[in-house]
């Protein structure tokens, strides 16, 4: 390892999501040297991506320059942020290589690179069902939803015309309930009467789910008020349903109604999939160099403090950690895992960074315990589900409007900036009142696999719809 002038113990951290961007924001002010890599010279609000995806907000609007955000952590002059990707990380050598083939050297590390699509060794249904994790992710459905109706005018043919009016969604956790309500609302108000040929309000679109209910993580009550919300925004959900296959013509799946077990095929050229996720690659070199567990998703499995086993100076958390909840209520050996989720990651990334500075004044680290302020997910407008953990009270759940409202004011809260906020809220109040989506516009449309369209139709004398 060669040695440094400055003699600090040197921080890299890889990752700028809600947990890297806590640690460094707690690690500015130590007497350390922090190195913070991301291959995007952005932090990403990932709670409200789907609504660029649906083109209810620019990408601007739920993100901001890396740079900007941590500008005065850079002005104290411990941070150097680096725009590249890590390809590997040497456990044993405690460095990590980019990119370019350069090679950092480390005393400590924090590996916040997130999740990325599982289709559970279905890799090729990727083309034809892209997922949502990244604004190009947001941007190329964008371009697919908004093409799909564009197609479908043009289409002489009433079943290819069908085919392009469907839209399936593919898992019914709180992103794929959020799209499918979104995509019905596109459907019925923002686009209608803006075609000649078709009418927007006869497009249909379909939630596929696993599971035996939408939005499995909350309380059987909500899920089913969640679903209730769904059908008033005539999306057609269909639970107990495991996909087969995905192609250029549609989404198989198998079903049952009671003991009948059945096949079905649902013809549609836009499926958008938000049924799993799987740790980054990252994971996969952790597992290599350290001898790090891997969990059945590819996430890194930690130690109670959220560092590796034989490696405490490397410490996992965010998506890609497979973490555990060790409160003062809970037993040591039934902790509870950490949900997939922004709250966890950022209390993550301010325990690895405490843990790091506990390290260094050779003190005992400390357990991660996650403090659950409860889950939110909006269905469509005036439509949301909301349960929240109560200190004394205990849980408090409702529904509706109200919860719509909680909605929305707690995500305009913690949005980065006070610029994003305002500008949220303005394009949030101008959809409700017009039901405009002001960000429609597409720069160039995707590669769509599969057949070509039929020829465009000549403009015909009579305007009425093709149904």
């Amino acid at each position: 390892m060669k040695p440094r002038p400055n003699h600090k113990p040197k921080v890299i951290i890889i990752g700028c999501g809600f947990g890297g961007l806590e640690a460094v924001k707690a690690l500015s002010r130590a007497a350390v040297d922090i190195t913070l890599i991301d291959r995007t010279n952005h932090h990403l609000f990932q709670p409200l991506l789907y609504q660029v995806a649906t083109a209810g907000l620019s990408a601007p609007a739920i993100s901001a320059p890396i740079r900007h955000i941590l500008r005065r952590e850079i002005k104290r002059g411990n941070l150097t942020v680096l725009q590249a990707e890590v390809t590997a990380i040497d456990a044993a050598d405690k460095s990590v290589v980019l990119d370019d083939g350069e090679r950092l050297d480390y005393d400590h590390l924090i590996v916040a690179a997130g999740a990325t699509h599982s289709y559970f060794g279905h890799d090729e249904w990727a083309t034809h069902a892209p997922g949502l994790k990244t604004l190009a992710d947001a941007f190329d459905i964008r371009a697919r939803v908004i093409g799909a109706f564009e197609h479908a005018e043009r289409c002489a043919n009433p079943d290819e015309r069908a085919a392009w009016m469907s839209f399936v969604v593919v898992g019914a956790g709180p992103t794929g309930v959020e799209m499918a309500g979104t995509l019905a609302e596109i459907a019925q108000h923002t686009l209608a009467q803006q075609f000649r040929r078709i009418d927007s309000k006869l497009a249909r679109v379909v939630l596929l789910e696993g599971s035996d209910r939408v939005l499995g993580t909350f309380v059987p009550a909500l899920s089913q008020r969640a679903r209730e919300q769904l059908k008033r925004l005539k999306v057609d959900v269909r639970t107990g349903c495991k996909v087969t296959t995905i192609d250029e013509t549609g989404v198989t799946y198998d079903g049952h109604e009671g003991d009948v077990q059945f096949s079905n095929h649902l013809p549609t050229r836009t499926v958008v999939w938000a049924a799993g996720v799987a740790g980054s690659p990252l994971g996969r070199s952790l597992a290599a160099t350290a001898h790090a567990e891997l969990d059945r998703a590819g996430r890194v499995v930690v130690q109670p403090d959220l560092s590796l086993l034989d490696h405490p100076e490397v410490y996992v958390i965010g998506d890609l950690a497979a973490a555990r909840s060790y409160g003062p209520d809970l037993p040591k050996a039934d902790p509870k895992p950490v949900p997939g989720v922004s709250p966890a990651a950022k209390q993550m990334g301010r325990l690895a960074a405490a843990n790091i500075l506990r390290r260094l004044k050779h003190e005992p680290t400390e357990a991660f315990r996650y403090r659950d302020y409860g889950s939110l997910a909006t269905i469509g407008r005036r439509a949301a589900v909301v349960d929240l953990a109560v200190p004394v009270f205990g849980a408090l759940r409702f529904s509706g409007f109200f919860a719509w409202l909680f909605w929305l004011f707690a995500h305009i809260w913690f949005l980065i900036g006070f610029r994003n906020r305002l500008v949220v809220l303005i394009d949030w109040a101008w959809a409700y009142m017009t039901f405009e989506r002001h960000a429609r516009v597409v720069a160039e449309a995707p590669h769509r696999p599969g057949p070509p369209l039929t020829p465009p139709l000549q403009d015909a004398p009579d305007t009425q719809p093709l149904a």
